[in-house]
């Protein structure tokens, strides 16, 4: 493999171009959560913290929890900056800053994402903990990657296009099935919907409405064999997308704060991702 260029990865004072860390500040057992204030609610159950820095919105915090070194850190919203995310957490780890090289042996990371989301079912209610088996990706960054749909997948990926009228065949991905068994047990199974906005793509309406009628219903009544959406979001699909491209293992697990299907809002969201928060640390 060449070198890469300076404008392909962005070096500052050895420190990857957006999240602003250097390789010794990143753990290989990662937690990421969206919103950067919600860093030090995990943070907060460290044993120790020897780092943090905070550029834009990822912040960043690596410790010690019982005996094990993680790193907490945040991604804002939706798949392009999943995309920068990972870029750069594989670039720390695979990519000799000297010579601007691949590494000849590659590090594969653990990383669990812990975020909020919808549930579209009315039998998953509020305040329920959802690990995603599957996502599909509704938005278009895999159109700019060598991702290739399973065989096995692209009649259900066809379908799903049908259903929500797109322009382009959505991709499925699967999270890893070793942090499925390991720390998803007791937790609701689901394929997660991951949408490139919050309003239109999610079936809101406020003063502008979805290109397609009845959106919501929609994603709601899909059903193909036994396969139904259980819930949606903004990030889960790129993770695992670019988990799998780069090597690394995903899991995303989800504090159902909201029902879409049941029109009730959680009364203690905070509370409902405190304890996804609590699971994913006593079992990773």
């Amino acid at each position: 493999m060449s070198k890469i260029r300076e404008t392909d990865l962005i070096l500052q004072d050895g420190a990857v171009y957006h999240i602003g860390i250097r390789p010794e500040n990143l753990s290989n057992k990662i937690i990421t959560v969206g919103d950067p204030d919600r860093v030090s609610e995990v943070s907060r159950h460290f044993d120790s913290i020897e780092f943090t820095h905070r550029h834009r919105e990822f912040v960043t915090h690596t410790g010690h929890f019982k005996g094990k070194r993680l790193t907490a850190i945040s991604t804002g919203m939706g798949t392009d900056n999943i995309e920068i995310l990972m870029t750069e957490l594989d670039a720390l780890v695979n990519v000799d800053f000297q010579t601007r090289e691949q590494k000849s042996e590659l590090t594969s990371l653990e990383i669990i994402r812990v975020g909020t989301s919808g549930s579209l079912q009315a039998d998953i209610p509020v305040d329920s903990i959802l690990v995603s088996e599957l996502a599909i990706g509704f938005d278009t960054l895999m159109c700019f990657y060598p991702y290739h749909l399973r065989k096995a997948d692209l009649l259900l990926a066809e379908s799903l296009q049908n259903m929500a009228d797109l322009p382009f065949i959505p991709y499925i991905v699967r999270g890893n099935q070793e942090l499925l068994r390991r720390i998803g047990k007791e937790m609701v199974p689901g394929n997660t919907l991951t949408c490139p906005g919050f309003y239109a793509p999610q079936g809101r309406s406020v003063r502008l409405s979805p290109r397609r009628d009845n959106l919501l219903e929609a994603y709601k009544e899909f059903r193909f064999g036994d396969f139904r959406i259980t819930n949606f979001e903004m990030e889960t699909a790129g993770y695992y997308a670019m988990g799998e491209l780069l090597g690394h293992n995903m899991l995303s697990v989800n504090a159902i704060v909201a029902s879409r299907a049941n029109d009730v809002f959680s009364q203690n969201p905070a509370a409902t991702v405190e304890k996804a928060i609590q699971m994913v640390l006593d079992r990773i």
